[in-house]
């Protein structure tokens, strides 16, 4: 009777442990929807936080450069405008003054020279601030005319290809790769002690590539406090949703590749 009585009790038992296992499975499938959706909402939240951040970059990089164009005209239009005219008045003076006495003569080609100089000034700041071939002709021809500046110094020799570059791109896009380029080279100038800088630029369909290598001491091996020039340019890097790869060369040097993928 009692082993009767056992299995009534198990067969009744049997259904219940069934419900209970399926209402266990059910809660651990429930558990596992509910941080799977927790972990989708997570990505989508770092993003969204991600492009707002390369966008909020992207906007205080372009008023920068926005300010940087106007006192660039400012600078170039109004003020040397005026240092040319105080310039040609003293050349004048200084025909005039022609019979006076010499410490006069002297004095005005002083001043004179001084205008020349703070002329040359705001010309350079001006074009440091906005480089003219830059905005009249694209990025090759203001490449070009960077190189072929430090080229006739003869303390470096810089090659540069932009045969396969394309013009039809942004102005953000072009300008930011300028600042990017010229942060690479003023780097090896000042701490790299290298004799030559290759440089190219080219696009493949959707995509823009910018390879630079310099046969100099290359980056130190602790690299992890980067300067202000290194995290400028990863920083418009970012803003304009490219990629950066740098480091040392095997044979000697340095090395860094910048990756655009356009949406234009």
């Amino acid at each position: 009777m009692e082993t009767i009585k056992d299995l009534s009790f198990l067969n009744a038992l049997l259904p219940l442990a069934v419900i209970v296992f399926i209402i266990g499975i059910g809660v651990v499938f429930l558990n596992l929807h509910f941080q799977k959706n927790l972990s989708i909402q997570k990505l989508k939240r770092e993003a969204l936080k991600s492009v707002y951040q390369r966008d909020l970059l992207r906007s205080n990089i372009q008023a920068q450069e926005e300010e940087r164009k106007r006192i660039a005209h400012d600078l170039h239009d109004e003020l040397g405008a005026v240092m040319s005219i105080m310039r040609m008045h003293l050349m004048v003076l200084e025909q005039q003054s022609s019979n006076s006495s010499q410490q006069l003569q002297e004095g005005l080609e002083h001043v004179r020279q001084l205008s020349e100089t703070a002329l040359a000034s705001i010309r350079s700041i001006s074009h440091r601030l906005m480089p003219p071939q830059l905005e009249s002709f694209g990025l090759p021809a203001a490449l070009e005319s960077v190189t072929e500046q430090i080229n006739s110094a003869g303390e470096i020799d810089i090659e540069l290809n932009c045969d396969d570059y394309s013009e039809d791109l942004p102005w953000l896009v072009n300008l930011g790769l300028f600042r990017i380029i010229m942060e690479m080279i003023n780097n090896t100038l000042k701490h790299a002690g290298a004799k030559s800088i290759r440089i190219n630029l080219f696009r493949r369909d959707q995509e823009l590539v910018c390879q630079y290598t310099d046969d100099g001491r290359g980056l130190p091996d602790d690299n992890t406090n980067r300067g202000l020039g290194l995290k400028s340019m990863e920083g418009r890097v970012n803003a304009l949703g490219g990629k950066l790869e740098m480091g040392n060369r095997d044979t000697g040097g340095y090395y860094a590749t910048v990756r655009l993928t356009l949406t234009v």
